[in-house]
């Protein structure tokens, strides 16, 4: 069965609008280098996988989303996004919709959340996944038959490799980001538990829960600075279970039900070019677009 493409777009939009050059404008003169990038990224991809089903997922909000509820200071340490950026990802949707693709974005959930979803609605109709994105995040939704994709890289890893890129299995990746925290999302974690320290602990309880069960184990193990590694799981015990939560991709978000997941609908010819000519795209771009 051909696989369900899911496109973590946020990834590349932001990718391109750090490396493409700032020399590219739309008929009212605001920047569209993230844009252009983006573009190039989506006509690549589908001429090059020609896929029948794919989703594009966006972060709607960019500034916060129902784990802010939870913790305040998710993702707290990021810069608000620009509002040139704003206006470049609404024209990124605004061009996968008009090429006939699924966008999804919403404004309380992530777009991992998103891809979560999908992927489960999609695993329970006996279809696999493809995946891309770099986000080692992503890697806990894999099962048997999925793969995630860094499409820079050109690097493919399955459920089997998880442990080998990452230290630990993909259904042990939220308890260890529970433990380490992770500083790009602002996740604390426990103060002193480190990636190995994580991995060690749970090859040997298996998971948080277990391990928080376990706690006058620890001193025990054939780990440096075992006993310290206990104290300040005793002592942060409550924190470690919300990054826990930060950290664990929702996988039960509604999603439309009005066609076949990822399915393509027919092209909006006027509404693209319409874009096209708003975003003074260029020939080559233009004839790609079209002929996609």
């Amino acid at each position: 069965m051909r696989p369900l493409y899911l496109v973590d777009s946020s990834m590349y939009v932001f990718r391109a609008w750090f490396s493409m050059p700032r020399e590219f404008f739309d008929v009212e003169q605001n920047p569209t280098n993230a844009v252009q990038g983006f573009t190039r990224f989506v006509c690549e991809l589908v001429e090059r996988e020609k896929p029948e089903y794919i989703i594009f997922a966006f972060d709607e909000s960019l500034d916060s989303n129902f784990r802010n509820e939870l913790y305040p200071a998710y993702k707290a340490n990021r810069d608000p996004a620009p509002e040139e950026l704003k206006k470049q990802f609404d024209y990124c949707k605004r061009l996968c919709r008009a090429l006939g693709f699924q966008v999804l974005a919403d404004g309380y959930y992530e777009a991992d959340d998103l891809i979560g979803s999908a992927l489960t609605r999609a695993r329970a109709e006996g279809r696999p996944s493809l995946i891309l994105s770099a986000d080692k995040d992503l890697s806990q939704l894999l099962g048997e038959h999925d793969v995630q994709w860094d499409y820079a890289k050109n690097e493919r890893w399955q459920l089997a490799g998880v442990k080998a890129k990452h230290g630990v299995h993909a259904h042990q990746l939220a308890d260890y980001l529970g433990l380490t925290g992770d500083a790009v999302d602002n996740i604390p974690g426990v103060p002193g538990i480190g990636p190995k320290t994580a991995a060690t602990l749970l090859g040997h309880f298996g998971t948080l829960d277990a391990l928080l069960e376990k706690i006058d184990e620890i001193p025990y193990l054939r780990l440096r600075s075992a006993a310290m590694h206990a104290a300040k799981l005793r002592e942060h015990r409550e924190m470690a279970l919300l990054c826990r939560k930060l950290a664990t991709i929702r996988c039960d978000i509604p999603l439309p039900e009005d066609t076949e997941l990822g399915s393509r609908r027919a092209k909006d010819e006027d509404g693209l070019m319409i874009l096209i000519e708003q975003l003074r795209l260029g020939p080559l771009t233009r004839r790609r677009l079209l002929s996609l």
